[in-house]
């Protein structure tokens, strides 16, 4: 009978395994024809500078990827067709310039194939972002004649247009397509700027650009690549690029600016929700410092300037951890701490009665207990590299935060109702009297456990939600040294019992977590408007104060300030029901 339902079990299992092994299969299958339109991009560009070898090569390498990916349809035979001319055309003609439009009917006919076999819904967003065409087009036309005047007016619509009305649509359905976007239009105000202006720079981006939207348009959104960028990657740059002028090195210096404006698109949320002034001035400024340099008459001293400004501002922002080691000690310190005095608590009370022999089920619990929030902290971390690979990693931060802000707060309560030593001692007379009643040694190894897991978990839930912002050798460092005084706190209290002085170690730890909690919460909210899950409202003239997590939005504030007030509600309750007890 028990052999059947395990073969049952396993069989369960085996089905649900092979159930989820198929789902990233699926996945898979999507069509993925970003390389075509790479190839064909790429022919473009070269065909302007007449580059016969290089588009060879290029539609070579097209048609050997285009034969591995090819599905049979209608438009698949018209991609077909205009391969085969774009082949005859490589063969007898001699300007490449000829080549373009030929190429342009190769793309044309590539997007229309990429939508049949990877339809999107795109009807929130094809309109809104086919406004920003025309306004390419008379941009293109005033840099083909030459009138930089005009293209710098034609550029200035063209960038309201985007900011108001295109860059949230685009930056919702993938940041690597806005980065792309953002990248391309700040080279084409760059070439339209710089002194004397430089035309082929201005068209070769003006193209990128109307790929990237092209791109878009068709439903070839890209999805963020697995390395991640962050503050101090930007700000790391602007230093090395005033270094670079110090040193008479314009080139490089260009260079460092120009990864700037590629990597600005996938940390620039993070600086938008702090100061706002410095957003705008990043955005515009950085550009405008690569115009500066290289110009004919390169305006160096200008430059310099203006790299020193950004930088100098940037710094308050880059810490990398919103949390130090001691808030990490801390953490283990108090869920440890709690757990230790309740189960020298049951040792000590075992002796009095003369049930030493019974001390061995209390750390039996105590070591099941640790085996359990191990095993929920493995479940913890699969669940969330889960989550993490569909969704974006301040998401899940900011959720993790704020599950943990919660439980801080009802464990902040509990702490709080036993600050008061006569409730404590209600409390613990309350497990012993349980344990004893039940007549059985496994209750005492159950309070124990009870204890030990229930810390256990909440430590590691403070610990998802405090990780992404702490470097690991400062978490690491933080446990070891709480298993320390740990240690050297256990050794005490079992030595010399229960006399530590318990009302004023939960009048503080009180205070401890109310602190962090309202660190957390503000730190998650934070996250969530970086990932753009909610809005951002700035308060220019509130202060930004990293080390409580307040930050100056209307969305960080209110759930703080309700959180104070849940403080105060509860201190007043606990207050008020031990003066009656």
């Amino acid at each position: 009978m028990l052999v059947g339902k395990w073969k049952q079990f396993l069989g369960f299992m085996i089905i649900i395994g092979m159930v989820f092994s198929a789902i990233p299969l699926a996945v898979q299958a999507e069509d993925n024809h970003d390389e075509l339109f790479i190839y064909i991009g790429d022919s473009l560009m070269k065909a302007k500078s007449g580059e016969k070898e290089r588009i060879v090569s290029n539609m070579n390498e097209f048609e050997k990827e285009w034969q591995s990916t090819r599905k049979d349809s209608e438009l698949a035979q018209v991609v077909d067709q205009q391969l085969l001319e774009v082949k005859h055309a490589l063969k007898k003609e001699e300007d490449t310039q000829d080549l373009k439009p030929i190429l342009s009917a190769l793309s044309s006919a590539v997007i229309a194939y990429d939508l049949e076999q990877n339809p999107v819904d795109t009807s929130k967003h094809t309109d809104t972002v086919k406004q920003l065409l025309p306004f390419i087009t008379e941009l293109d036309q005033s840099i083909a004649n030459q009138d930089f005047e005009k293209a710098k007016k034609d550029y200035q619509v063209l960038l309201n247009v985007w900011n108001k009305e295109v860059e949230s649509i685009v930056r919702e359905e993938s940041v690597v397509s806005y980065g792309e976007i953002e990248k391309y239009m700040a080279f084409v105000r760059i070439g339209i700027t710089q002194e004397p202006a430089d035309q082929e720079k201005a068209v070769n981006n003006l193209d990128h650009l109307r790929t990237a939207i092209d791109n878009f348009l068709s439903g070839n959104v890209k999805k963020a690549e697995a390395d991640s960028f962050t503050l101090s990657d930007v700000t790391e740059l602007l230093q090395a690029s005033g270094q670079a002028l110090k040193n008479d090195e314009k080139s490089t210096a260009i260079q460092k600016l120009n990864e700037i404006l590629t990597i600005w698109p996938m940390v620039e949320g993070d600086v938008s929700t702090r100061d706002s002034k410095l957003y705008s001035d990043m955005e515009t400024q950085v550009p405008t410092a690569i115009s500066l340099l290289e110009s004919k008459k390169a305006k160096t001293e200008e430059a310099q300037t203006i790299i020193e400004d950004l930088h100098e501002r940037m710094l308050p922002l880059i810490s990398e951890t919103s949390y130090s080691t001691w808030d990490a000690a801390l953490i283990l310190l108090r869920e440890g701490l709690e757990a230790l005095l309740i189960v020298a608590t049951l040792l000590a009370f075992l002796k009095k009665v003369n049930q030493g022999d019974k001390q061995k089920w209390i750390w039996a619990g105590v070591v099941a207990g640790l085996l359990a929030s191990a095993i929920l902290a493995i479940v913890i971390n699969i669940v969330f590299s889960k989550i993490t690979a569909a969704s974006s990693r301040e998401y899940i931060e900011g959720i993790t935060g704020i599950a943990a802000v919660v439980m801080m707060v009802s464990v902040g309560a509990w702490l709080h109702s036993k600050a008061n030593i006569k409730s404590w001692n209600r409390y613990i007379n309350k497990q012993m009297t349980q344990a004893i009643t039940t007549g059985s040694v496994i209750s005492f190894a159950m309070v124990s456990f009870l204890s030990i897991f229930r810390e256990g978990a909440e430590t590691i839930i403070f610990y998802a939600g405090m990780s992404p912002y702490m470097s690991l050798q400062q978490l690491v460092t933080g446990i070891v040294l709480a298993l320390v005084i740990l240690i050297v706190a256990g050794v005490l209290i079992m030595r010399y019992s229960v006399k530590i002085p318990i009302s004023v170690f939960f009048k503080a730890a009180t205070v401890f977590i109310y602190l962090l909690a309202f660190k957390i919460l503000g730190v998650s909210v934070h996250a969530l408007q970086v990932s753009k899950t909610i809005s951002i409202h700035t308060l220019h003239s509130f202060p930004f104060i990293d080390w409580i997590g307040l930050y100056p939005t209307v969305e960080t504030l209110l759930p703080q300030l309700v959180l104070l007030l849940i403080i105060l509600f509860t201190g007043m309750t606990i207050k008020k029901r031990n003066q009656t007890a």
